[in-house]
């Protein structure tokens, strides 16, 4: 049985993963198109810095900042690396005229089918008929959003 504490960091969690990715999605869109879109990271990420770093001082690391340091492997880079594309990838996307509630779903659809078989064959996780008959909706809504376009 799960916790109050582990029940509000489950619903918490997944609502704050939300509500940022309806933020950075509108937010992306309302780039303007003159600017410069490494300028705009530049500028994205020296902010970013600053809230981690305010972050830092209300969740430090147990037992110091080496030793968390020294417990980070290839991911850390690997999740910088997707980042920085998503966040290009994006702002390109919208700049081609994309529209937005379109291009969100397009590309979480699509990686989520493109993660699947990593799921099943690296993770191990357990796909279900139902899980099944998802995917095929999922493949419909694809299909559908880009009826005649």
């Amino acid at each position: 049985m799960r916790t109050a504490a582990s029940m509000f960091l489950f619903y918490f969690s997944i609502t704050l993963a939300i509500a940022s990715s309806a933020l950075y999605h509108f937010v992306a869109k309302n780039t303007p198109a003159n600017v410069n879109f490494s300028v705009s990271l530049l500028v994205t990420y020296s902010v970013a810095f600053l809230v981690t770093l305010v972050a830092f001082f209300f969740f430090p690391p147990q037992n110091g900042l080496m030793a968390g340091l020294k417990q980070l492997n290839w991911a850390s880079i690997g999740l910088a690396a997707a980042i920085v594309g998503i966040e290009f990838g994006f702002l390109l996307t919208y700049r081609a005229g994309w529209n937005l509630e379109i291009a969100a779903v397009i590309v979480n659809v699509a990686a989520s089918l493109i993660l699947l078989p990593v799921a099943v064959f690296v993770f191990k996780d357990r796909i279900s008929w139902v899980n099944i008959a998802g995917i095929f909706v999922c493949l419909l809504g694809l299909t559908l959003l880009n009826w005649k376009r």
